[in-house]
């Protein structure tokens, strides 16, 4: 273990110097990656020269033990020693999960779009409670979120949204919100008050490079039309909304949000990728059926994975079969104790099939 934690430390101070360097400030792609990569590196570093500094002393306390040392003296080193034996345990029970490789993906910027599924009204309804609670838990990550294409409900909510979300580590926290959400509560457009059931769909999905997915522009199919707001009204006089198909696949990506037709054409071009590249992934899993993915963070996507319980102030997470009874706090953007505990439980199955192999 301490082989391995050297080598990353080294890493470490590698990167460090790069970064010192004034000629790499040029090429800012260059930079941006190896500041993540130094950034993900940290913890472990840290653990390191934690893990480092309590063998040191285990050491120093051996060696008063065997020595001539006064009886007092011994016994406060005995005493030391069973405590440091105790944080060297720990410690590397924690470092084993850092140790654990990373998705190379969770460091990227996400696509993030939420559909309404069975419900009617309630549904598009619930999908703009989903949406509200995505944003305010993005501004509490001090995340860019930049929506890319709405489609608002009859009564409120969306049909369907799409936005780009930017920042640190985005998606390694929210691949574990892809799958369908269930809530059950009295309706607004219910006039008996029976309790309903509806249902809104959350896909998650990595940013792409130019480089990762070549598109090929004759494959394309490229309308323009006027973007619109809620209600239907126009609100830009110019076709500036595009809406881009790709032949071969049958993926439809539109994007209304800029004035520009132009930015609009890049924009979609870029959630086009993202979907083309997802929809590849998928399959690709699909066919490895020896490489079982972690049904906690890359389970089918018409999986049932959380449900939403008005009347008894609860959420339950299906994959983990976790129940919290906060669901204010919830719907209001706290999932963070939700996402944790889906990443624990993704990080014990991982260590144990390393342990089986």
């Amino acid at each position: 273990m301490l082989d391995k934690l050297e080598a990353i430390k080294e890493r470490y101070e590698e990167i460090g110097k790069s970064l010192s360097d004034p000629e790499l400030i040029k090429d800012m792609k260059e930079f941006t990656r190896l500041s993540k990569e130094y950034k993900s590196l940290e913890e472990i570093v840290q653990a390191h020269d934690k893990y480092s500094n309590i063998l040191s002393n285990i050491e120093h306390n051996k060696e008063i033990l065997s020595s001539k040392e006064d009886d007092d003296f011994k016994s406060l080193a005995k005493s030391e020693l069973t405590e440091l034996e105790e944080k060297k345990d720990q410690i590397e029970e924690e470092i084993k999960f850092l140790l654990i490789p990373k998705d190379p993906e969770d460091e990227k910027d996400v696509m993030l779009e939420i559909r309404a599924g069975t419900g009617g009204d309630e549904a598009s309804i619930f999908a703009g409670d989903l949406y509200k609670m995505y944003i305010k838990y993005c501004e509490g990550r001090k995340w860019k979120v930049e929506v890319i294409n709405q489609t608002f409900g009859t009564i409120d909510g969306f049909k369907e949204v799409v936005m780009k979300v930017s920042g640190q580590t985005v998606y390694g926290d929210l691949k574990y919100e892809s799958g369908v959400h269930r809530v059950q509560r009295v309706p607004k457009t219910e006039s008996q008050g029976r309790v309903h059931t509806s249902a809104a769909s959350v896909a998650v999905m990595p940013e792409v490079e130019d480089v990762e997915v070549d598109l090929n522009e004759s494959d394309i199919k490229v309308d323009t039309y006027r973007a619109s707001g809620a209600g239907g009204q126009h609100v830009n006089k110019t076709e500036s909304a595009v809406r881009l198909t790709h032949l071969p696949t049958g993926i439809v990506v539109e994007c209304q949000e800029g004035r520009s037709q132009l930015k609009n054409r890049e924009i979609a071009m870029g959630v086009l990728r993202t979907r083309i590249y997802d929809k590849m992934q998928r399959e690709q899993d699909q066919k490895i059926a020896s490489r079982r993915k972690s049904l906690v963070s890359t389970g089918d996507r018409s999986a049932k994975i959380r449900t939403y319980n008005y009347p008894q102030g609860r959420v339950t997470d299906h994959r983990i079969n976790l129940t919290l009874y906060n669901l204010d706090n919830i719907i209001g953007g706290d999932i963070q104790e939700i996402i944790d505990a889906l990443k624990i439980a993704e990080n014990a199955e991982k260590l144990k099939e390393g342990s089986s192999t």
